[in-house]
């Protein structure tokens, strides 16, 4: 009896990933696809990355948040993928707390980071089009490296509280973790400790996130609105309106898929659920935004073109 209270009080060196309970059937097509997923993850976005990079006439404001949403889609994808990928043929799918840790830490950083740079891209649109005459000044190049610095230590403080939260519970005895990478709340489930606290801290944190980014985003548009309706021409105010069409595609799916995840406090009681939402926010939206921005969008079109003719001999 002793001995297996003792065994049930160590703490934890390493945990499972159970990651997707499929037939063996399956698993060679399932991983195949995830593969096709994120080949489509590196090559849209480093696509995005280089053409922003090398075509002049993208070197604006508004590109260089697109850049930075690019950067970080293909990061916090990349965080996630290869270890899922591995996992679909290994015995023991193991990661070690430290490799957990680090994984959270990082995939916490690049989803907050993005979620503030969604908002600071509406303020950018509601800059160009409700205060044009203004927006060189507000939108200088050391004004967007600011905005986009601002967004990366906001990320980065919601993952050190995250972070240091999650890995300060005790974990004893059991060590499969009900998911397909080191996400919160499969951490918190096999806890054997009282997560009260954290489940609140998680449920706070998020909601003051989503409350302050979509106050901006919401506010932005209702202004652009404004703008946009006070233009005679249908023409003029489908043109304008245009341009902000890719980044509310974007940030419904984002938002949305954050908020069902993460916003919820009941959220954390259905692993099966959770898992599949998780592969749409870590896997097909950055998958998607590439091609969001690239079909609706003529400048990244035509840039597109011109890069790949001058490729072809």
């Amino acid at each position: 009896m002793k001995l297996e209270q003792s065994r049930n009080d160590t703490e934890l060196t390493e945990f499972i990933l159970l990651g997707f309970w499929v037939s063996p059937k399956a698993r060679v097509p399932l991983f195949l696809l995830f593969l096709l997923i994120y080949l489509i993850i590196v090559l849209g976005n480093i696509s995005m990355l280089i053409v922003i990079k090398i075509d002049s006439r993208l070197h604006t404001p508004m590109y260089f948040f697109l850049q930075n949403l690019s950067y970080l889609d293909l990061c916090y994808s990349t965080v996630i993928a290869p270890k899922t990928l591995a996992t679909f043929f290994s015995k023991e799918k193991k990661i070690s707390y430290n490799e957990c840790a680090t994984q959270f830490f990082f995939f916490a950083l690049f989803v907050g980071t993005e979620g503030f740079l969604l908002a600071v891209m509406a303020y950018d649109r509601f800059s160009a089009i409700c205060s044009p005459f203004l927006y060189t000044v507000r939108m200088s190049q050391p004004a967007c490296i600011r905005l986009v610095g601002s967004s990366y230590i906001c990320g980065c403080i919601n993952s050190m509280i995250q972070t240091g939260f999650t890995f300060s519970l005790r974990f004893c005895g059991e060590n499969r973790l009900d998911h397909f990478f080191c996400d919160v709340p499969a951490l918190i489930k096999i806890s054997c400790v009282d997560t009260f606290v954290n489940e609140i801290v998680l449920f706070i944190l998020s909601a003051l996130i989503i409350i302050s980014t979509t106050t901006i985003i919401l506010v932005s548009y209702g202004y652009i609105l404004s703008t946009v309706l006070k233009i005679p021409s249908t023409h003029g105010r489908s043109k304008t309106f245009s341009t902000c069409g890719s980044h509310i595609t974007v940030v419904s799916l984002f938002y949305g898929t954050v908020f069902f995840m993460y916003a919820q406090p009941g959220s954390i009681s259905s692993p099966e659920k959770n898992k599949i939402v998780a592969v749409f926010y870590t896997l097909i939206i950055p998958m998607l935004n590439p091609l969001i921005y690239s079909l609706r969008n003529t400048e990244v079109k035509n840039a597109l073109k011109k890069t790949l003719l001058r490729k072809i001999p």
